[in-house]
């Protein structure tokens, strides 16, 4: 099979990592840090604007109607940058998950929204014990067994919980039964549940890409700027090998990932054992890219003053959402060697 991006994917690509770069900054992850929500509507809007926040919602509702192999190269992006906001969350889950099996009045009701910007979606499915995002969320999609609802924003409980990355924020979220709407359920439940699941870690595979592929390049930079008896640290020996490690590390993840973005997109029977496979290589790889990248720069990549803790820490906290590296391995083995 060969792994190529159509013109026009790469095009949209290049042209939404033009605006990032702009407009997402460093400084602005910085921000995101401090900032009492740690969102911007400005960048959101913008983001809406140039589709890509309606990117898998349907044509008939004002979306672009695209899919998994679409979003891949705009997530990695997203990743690059350590975009503080809920791509993932809205436009990678909750958007398809509301289009294939909401009622049509609740579809009607909030995707539209999306496409705009007007509305911001996350999720909690089974095994998740946090909502990422919830406090700038207008609706909440969340699983229980076999059944998925929707919550309204005004109706949640929020306790907002400890996370390793002061971007992404966490919270306990609650709830009464009388204010939950029904999605699906039954047997539907269980298989909409299921690929929600996968495109979300489908999607944090790519963010992860992005990630390390940003700390390797910091790295770089770097040690050739950084001296030591004379000369750059980048011409030691030693130094030369944790870069390569690293980049051997994501050449071995970027092509499963995008199969399994391939195998989403097309509906294949292998597409939740292909999104394991990404997700833990992709995993492995950015831990391994970190953690290259923590020892390349030395202390200083812990202060907190320092540009590179936020990625690491994005990396850290992706790594281990949507199931770790451990959890998939697992979960290939059921699907090779069956339960």
């Amino acid at each position: 099979m060969r792994f190529a991006f159509t013109d026009d994917q790469l095009l949209f690509r290049d042209t939404v990592a033009d605006m990032l770069a702009k407009e997402c900054s460093p400084e602005a992850v910085r921000w995101a840090w401090a900032d009492e929500t740690g969102r911007s509507p400005e960048l959101w809007s913008a983001l809406a604007e140039m589709g890509v926040v309606g990117l898998t919602v349907p044509e008939p509702f004002g979306g672009f109607g695209l899919g998994e192999l679409d979003l891949l190269p705009i997530l990695t992006e997203a990743g690059r940058v350590a975009f503080p906001g809920p791509l993932l969350e809205t436009t990678a889950v909750a958007a398809p998950l509301l289009a294939e099996s909401a009622p049509a009045a609740l579809a009607e009701a909030w995707l539209p929204k999306v496409v705009e910007g007007d509305a911001v979606l996350t999720v909690q499915l089974a095994g998740q014990p946090f909502v990422a995002d919830a406090h700038v969320a207008d609706l909440l999609l969340a699983q229980s067994e076999d059944r998925i609802v929707a919550v309204a924003a005004e109706r949640l409980r929020l306790t907002p919980e400890t996370s390793l990355d002061g971007a992404r924020r966490l919270f306990s979220a609650e709830w009464d039964v009388a204010d939950e709407e029904l999605i699906v359920d039954g047997e539907d439940g269980r298989a909409a549940a299921d690929r929600a699941f996968d495109r979300g870690a489908l999607a944090a595979s790519a963010l992860l890409l992005g990630l390390a592929e940003n700390l390797l390049a910091t790295t770089v930079d770097y040690v050739i700027s950084r001296r030591q008896f004379g000369v750059p640290i980048g011409s030691f020996q030693a130094v030369k090998h944790h870069l390569a490690d690293a980049e051997l590390q994501l050449s071995f993840a970027r092509p499963v990932v995008a199969n399994a973005a391939y195998s989403m997109a097309n509906g294949l029977p292998t597409a939740s054992r292909d999104v394991s496979m990404a997700k833990c290589m992709a995993s492995d790889a950015a831990l391994v890219v970190a953690a290259k990248a923590l020892q390349c720069h030395g202390a200083i990549a812990y202060t907190v003053e320092y540009d590179v803790h936020m990625w690491l820490k994005r990396v850290w906290a992706l790594a281990a959402s949507w199931g770790d590296a451990a959890w998939h391995r697992r979960r290939v083995g059921h699907f090779v060697l069956g339960d």
